[in-house]
């Protein structure tokens, strides 16, 4: 049934205003979630097509969108994938791999060259079943080069969101993410940029024009019309506000652009995008933020998300059949592997610790609305069929979902939030101290339990120790308040704990002291190890309420090192690993003990082929670090031993360190361990 013209702008009118309010609510439910917004609103794309309301009785997605309105509509999605490729232009700043040049280069190559290839092998898989689109036969390298830039793409947006979502962007990870992202954007859209080239011109000499073309208006944007842009900084500044006539330059520039490639014959796409990269970078962060407020309140809130149903239309996924499900299963693998394994073993080729490189190889593997771009480019040049088309979505939409959940897994909150505090100690001055608390039961008999903290530190600094010692609640008076008496043992403490601090001081250390009464002393120092922000807590074995120690459900970021039995400054040190937690945090402390005492370290492993393996991988590790490490058969019935809780057990003429990690231990891997470990 044909529409007049006035019915069809009525159709238009009400589509958008389905199109809006479907939109926000899906995206707010994203949002609550734990997904960006933008992932809710793909979702309610698809779920307007024939995937959902298509599959209702009568036809729902047909008589919301007729045939003859969704020209319009697609006219209008086009103008919001322009706006939206201006906007990541003008997002990709490469001064985020300054310093990060070599990590940033070699992973965004792994993670773009690894899944391509493996996509490229996969078309041999699929293209028989999909080499026909629309009647006409599709090239097999024109399907394989776009199946491998599918798989290679990953979306800066999406990513930059779930990392400033969760605080990450302020994190060594998530800085590093976006150096990776923003190198691979520019790899990733001039590799697309060729395939295209390819796909349009079919004989060499086509390809070559076109490239030589759109070689040629880049160094215009650059050379000639960069140079112009930077005068918008100087208006801005004079007007000390956007002005209606600078948006309307910078609009007329992104049209301009996408016009000229797409007579190039490279895609529209690829102009809004140049021109968003060729915007002011010096000086011109507050005109950045003011064109991308007052595009994105249109191109964000109305055009996206009409490109979102329009891309939904030509999906169905109630149409695939057993065979399509396995051919998304290998979409699915290619996809995730390809960028999870490219980007993590490249991370860790390059010194990146194995937390950090995980997650690395997970963020990157967000795809989001620029996956959708790619695979809109690929069914107006014919290379994709419905289907095909359908499985590749399907494939963007997971990839992007799963990302936040992993991501939890990988780098979970307590570890975000102690790289959030250290960046920020870091951004105030503040240095960034191993820290000590000691807890100090008798200050005569305990110096030498400040000397051991001392040791504990190793040769790190800044090194800090806290010397704590809590006293037990006294009784209330009836009459007097007896606070003088309070405060002059408190004083009395606080100067015997700095007496105990001086040969600390001595070697380089800095030191603080805390004296205060109460009837629950392990809430005490639970309590200052918190606020010191503690690395270790070192206390006598049997101190304080019997009970009260922390055990593994505390929440306690530091680790707790109970001291059985007493030694002497040249004893040995006995590391004993059995791969636990535990033993793991007691790696690093028994490495900076020998190393501070200038003392063999000796390794003493567990029964059994498994621990001999990873006894061996501490050694690994240690040598690496600049140790030397011999491996022990029987530990000996003196010196110094350090391991898990009931690794070691006392010894009569020795010392025994039981540990018990933290959380901030917990939560590393071996090699984060030992990675900032300081040796000679």
């Amino acid at each position: 049934m044909e529409h007049t013209p006035a019915e069809i702008v009525a159709y238009v009118f009400v589509g958008l205003a389905v199109i809006v309010v479907v939109a926000r609510l899906v995206g707010r439910l994203a949002v609550r979630l734990g997904q960006p917004a933008v992932v809710g609103e793909i979702i309610a794309g698809i779920a307007l097509g024939p995937s959902l309301l298509g599959a209702l009785p009568g036809d729902l997605d047909q008589l919301l969108f007729p045939t003859d309105v969704r020209p319009y509509l697609n006219v209008l999605a086009q103008l919001g994938l322009v706006l939206f490729m201006f906007i990541v232009g003008l997002e990709v700043d490469l001064s985020f791999i300054r310093g990060r040049e070599r990590v940033a280069f070699t992973v965004s190559a792994a993670s773009i060259l690894l899944p391509f290839g493996l996509g490229i092998g996969l078309a041999f898989v699929l293209h028989p079943r999909h080499d026909v689109v629309g009647g006409d036969a599709v090239g097999f390298v024109a399907f394989a080069l776009f199946l491998g830039v599918a798989m290679s793409i990953t979306a800066f947006p999406v990513l930059a969101r779930i990392l400033s979502e969760r605080g990450m962007h302020r994190t060594p990870t998530g800085v590093l993410a976006l150096a990776c992202a923003a190198v691979d954007d520019v790899f990733a859209w001039a590799l697309l940029a060729v395939v295209v080239a390819v796909t349009v011109g079919g004989t060499f000499t086509g390809v070559a024009q076109i490239l030589l073309l759109t070689v040629g208006f880049a160094l215009v944007v650059f050379l000639v019309l960069r140079p112009l842009l930077r005068r918008l900084v100087e208006r801005y500044e004079h007007h000390g506000r956007l002005t209606p006539d600078m948006l309307a330059l910078v609009l007329v520039g992104v049209l301009g652009s996408a016009f000229i490639t797409e007579e190039i014959g490279i895609h529209f796409i690829f102009g809004a995008f140049l021109f968003g990269v060729a915007m002011p970078r010096t000086g011109a962060a507050a005109l950045n933020r003011e064109v991308l407020d007052r595009i994105e309140q249109v191109s964000v809130l109305l055009l996206l998300p009409v490109f979102f149903v329009v891309t939904g239309l030509g999906v169905d996924i109630g149409g695939l059949s057993a065979r399509n499900l396995v051919e998304l299963l290998l979409v699915l693998l290619v996809a995730v592997a390809g960028k999870w394994i490219g980007a993590s073993v490249a991370a860790r080729s390059q010194g990146v610790p194995r937390r950090q490189a995980t997650s690395l190889g997970v963020l990157m593997n967000t795809r989001g609305l620029t996956e959708l771009v790619i695979l809109n480019i690929g069914v107006g040049l014919g290379v994709l069929d419905g289907t095909m088309f359908t499985l590749l979505v399907v494939m963007a939409v997971v990839t992007t979902v799963m990302t936040a959940p992993l991501l939890r897994i990988t780098y979970p909150p307590r570890a975000v939030q102690r790289d959030i505090e250290a960046a920020e100690r870091a951004a105030l001055g503040l240095p960034d101290a191993f820290t000590v608390l000691v807890v100090v039961g008798d200050p005569e008999a305990d110096a030498q339990l400040v000397q051991l903290a001392a040791d504990l530190a190793g040769l790190e600094r800044p090194a800090h120790l806290v010397l704590s010692r809590v006293l037990p609640a006294r009784p209330g008076l009836e009459v007097a308040s007896g606070l003088g008496q309070e405060l002059g043992l408190i004083a009395a403490s606080g100067d015997q704990l700095r007496r105990l601090g001086r040969p600390a001081e001595a070697r380089g250390l800095t030191t603080s002291v805390s004296a205060r009464f109460s009837d629950d002393p392990w809430q005490v120092v639970r309590d200052q190890a918190r606020s010191t922000a503690a690395d270790v807590v070192l206390v006598r074995s049997g101190w304080g309420t019997a009970g009260a120690a922390p055990t593994e459900a505390d929440e306690l970021a530091a680790s707790v090192v109970q001291v059985h039995g007493t030694g002497t400054e040249d004893d040995d040190v006995w590391l004993h690993v059995d791969g636990s937690p535990d033993a793991r945090a007691a790696v690093r402390l028994a490495a900076q003990l020998a190393a501070a005492r200038d003392v063999p370290l000796r390794l003493v492993g567990a029964d059994g082929w498994r621990a001999r393996r990873q006894a061996d991988g501490v050694v690994e590790l240690l040598e690496r670090a600049g140790l030397t490490v011999h491996r022990g058969a029987t530990a000996a019935p003196t010196g110094l031993h350090l391991g898990p809780v009931g690794a070691a057990e006392p010894v009569e003429d020795g010392v025994v360190l039981a540990v018990l990690a933290g959380t901030d231990d917990r939560d590393r891997d071996l090699s984060e361990t030992v990675a900032d470990l300081e040796t000679p």
